[in-house]
């Protein structure tokens, strides 16, 4: 076995493009670990915590790439897919001009929106550069202290800007997906979320109806709570009223604060613009998406599902649900129909105090398990794009015989993992309990929607589009 780990001075990426980047190499042939990431103490932590030997002298803003391979051959071969990876970008239009340095001289180059995608303690200085650049501003960043949000949103509110994030996954602004964002058509809907994939499983149901977004504005899961005060709902509501093809508008967020709710849904009142809210704890997603559909005219479809082995009817089973997802919202949601008819769910994101475990625990009964929380994505990709996480705690699920049945998200899109089924696969296939799964994609998604359907029903696997008939079915092969 051998380590490689070196520092490039000067050669920075954002965080999107790192994520990416390990990924692809941890994924080579003979490689056993790999870690490419800006050399933030975080990051040198995280490289130490994998075993490496981390450079103790060395600036933030160089590039670190940490490499274990079986061998030389395997070694050679992964630094050639990570400087391939690294220099694949996509040749500039003004290729005669010197690159913009900061957020500000990139704005002088024109354009109106920034996209910051910095590690956390780093994002406010530049989303409040961009900002005084007369920008809006989609911060992609996790881990930003809640008091630099409320810095940010309400320097924003100042200048009459819009704030999305912190930790905003999801976008779609004039007609382009940014984050981890689907291929959906345009049409009459406005969408403003303090959810990310609450988010995209409302656009994927949209458009298996057949209804296209004028927008999907992610306003950052904070920005309901009483500390945030929904500042970025309701510009983001206030711009999608202006905008003459929006028809309909949909608020989707998890469980928010009862005193900014009522000021958001007063806020909506004034509005000329229908305002439909998807509120956790109220409704669930697919309800909420079939309300919109109502509400336009359009008929509702029965939601696509994908039955799992042929055979006769899989009959509950004695034991408890375990839950492994990647996405917050859909996790709080299968939580929430669960609880009410399992009792009681632990999770590193519980709904209740006395409920919630470290995010690595083994606890007894039923359990679900957000891994993209900021506890398990600090100075790691986002299981969106690298399961590994997921993919050991699945095969701990499935070998407990106090499992009855594993329920999972797949969630397909630009920015997500290549092909999260081919993954999951031989997992599902070798598990003695069965397995659910809801796949959050559109027909037009780059991993090909039925192919990722196909693959996890040739497994084994349960398959709904909605997120919420997943839980519900996971929910009935549980023996009470």
């Amino acid at each position: 076995m051998i380590d490689h780990v070196e520092a490039r001075g000067g050669a920075y990426a954002d965080s999107v493009t790192l994520m990416q980047v390990s990924k692809q190499v941890s994924g080579s042939d003979g490689v056993n670990t790999a870690l490419v990431a800006m050399a933030t103490e975080l990051n040198l932590d995280l490289a130490r915590g994998m075993g490496f030997t981390a450079p103790g002298d060395v600036s933030a803003d160089a590039l670190l790439v940490a490499i274990r391979a079986d061998d030389e051959v395997a070694l050679a071969a992964a630094l050639a897919v990570a400087e391939q990876a690294l220099t694949a970008r996509p040749a500039s239009s003004a290729a005669t001009e010197a690159p913009a340095r900061t957020v500000a001289s990139a704005a002088r180059l024109g354009g109106n929106l920034a996209l910051i995608s910095v590690p956390g303690p780093h994002a406010f200085t530049e989303a409040m550069d961009a900002l005084e650049a007369g920008c809006d501003v989609m911060v992609f960043s996790d881990n930003v202290p809640i008091d630099q949000e409320v810095r940010l949103k309400s320097a924003a509110a100042e200048r009459g800007l819009l704030v999305m994030g912190p930790d905003c996954g999801t976008a779609v602004v004039g007609g382009i997906g940014l984050g981890f964002s689907h291929s959906v058509q345009p049409g009459p809907v406005g969408i403003v979320a303090a959810s990310g994939t609450g988010c995209q499983q409302l656009l994927c149901l949209l458009d298996a109806a057949g209804v296209g977004v004028t927008a999907a504005l992610g306003v950052g899961g904070r920005d309901l709570s009483s500390a945030v005060g929904a500042r970025s709902t309701m510009t983001a509501l206030d711009a999608l009223d202006a905008d003459p093809a929006t028809e309909l508008i949909v608020v989707v967020s998890k469980p928010p604060a009862d005193d900014v709710a009522r000021a958001v849904r007063a806020h909506a009142d004034t509005l000329d613009t229908g305002v439909q809210f998807a509120f956790l704890g109220e409704t669930d997603l697919t309800a909420a998406a079939e309300a919109a559909i109502a509400a336009l005219g359009a008929p509702v479809p029965t939601w696509a599902s994908w039955a799992g082995r042929p055979g006769p009817p899989v009959e509950p089973r004695p034991g408890a649900l375990r839950g492994l997802f990647c996405g917050g919202t859909l996790c709080d949601e299968a939580m929430l129909i669960a609880s009410a008819e399992l009792g009681a769910i632990r999770s590193n994101i519980a709904l209740r105090p006395e409920d919630r475990i470290g995010p690595t625990e083994r606890a007894p009964g039923h359990v679900m398990i957000d891994f993209g929380d900021d506890e398990l994505t600090a100075g790691r990709p986002h299981p969106m794009i690298d399961q590994s996480l997921r993919l050991e705690r699945l095969a701990a699920e499935a070998a407990d015989p106090g499992t009855a049945v594993i329920l999972l998200d797949v969630v397909l899109g630009h920015g997500a993992n290549a092909d999260p089924a081919g993954e999951l696969a031989p997992l599902i296939e070798a598990a003695a309990v069965p397995v659910v799964a809801s796949l959050i994609g559109t027909g037009a998604d780059p991993q090909g929607l039925e192919a990722q359907a196909a693959a996890l029903q040739k497994a084994g696997a349960h398959v709904f589009a909605s997120n919420a008939q997943a839980a519900r079915f996971a929910c009935g092969l549980v023996a009470r």
